[in-house]
């Protein structure tokens, strides 16, 4: 038997353990409200699929779904399905995510376009470089590339 295969007999006998304890035998700490980051990738990818399905739906100013969207009513509406909670506008959308580096992006996380330090725009990363958006007025949800290195990444807890 592994030490990580003993973490859940250890915590019932135990009935509780000190972060010292679960990092000696491989554990982790799971506070409550807080999400993993593997529930959070499982949230994400199942996000980034709803955004995947509303392709070709067109882009409306102030819209959030379900047949009509703006670039933050997107990502409302696809996290929304999943249970979790967004505000409305992409800089507060910004502000509620942990944000994560490019080289820790992964699918289902959004991604931030910034001017300085105002976020104007926001889709969800696909992988290979690439979000589902709703760009702009006249103009469909669709999978683009990013097109700008002014990009911040954050994962939706």
């Amino acid at each position: 038997m592994t030490a990580l295969n003993r973490v859940p007999s250890l915590l019932t006998r135990a009935g509780t353990a000190s972060a010292l304890t679960l990092a000696a035998v491989g554990g982790t700490i799971v506070a409550p409200g807080l999400t993993s980051e593997a529930e959070a990738a499982t949230h994400g990818t199942k996000a980034l699929k709803i955004a995947a399905s509303k392709k070709g739906s067109p882009y409306g100013y102030g819209a959030a779904g379900p047949s009509r969207f703006d670039c933050s009513g997107l990502t409302l509406y696809s996290y929304k399905r999943v249970g979790k909670k967004l505000p409305r506008t992409a800089a507060q959308q910004y502000n509620k995510t942990r944000h994560v580096s490019k080289g820790n992006r992964t699918r289902g996380d959004l991604v931030f376009f910034h001017s300085g330090r105002n976020v104007y725009h926001v889709g969800i990363y696909a992988g290979k470089g690439k979000i589902w958006h709703a760009p702009k007025r006249g103009t469909v949800v669709r999978l683009e590339k990013i097109w700008s290195k002014s990009v911040w990444y954050g994962r939706v807890r």
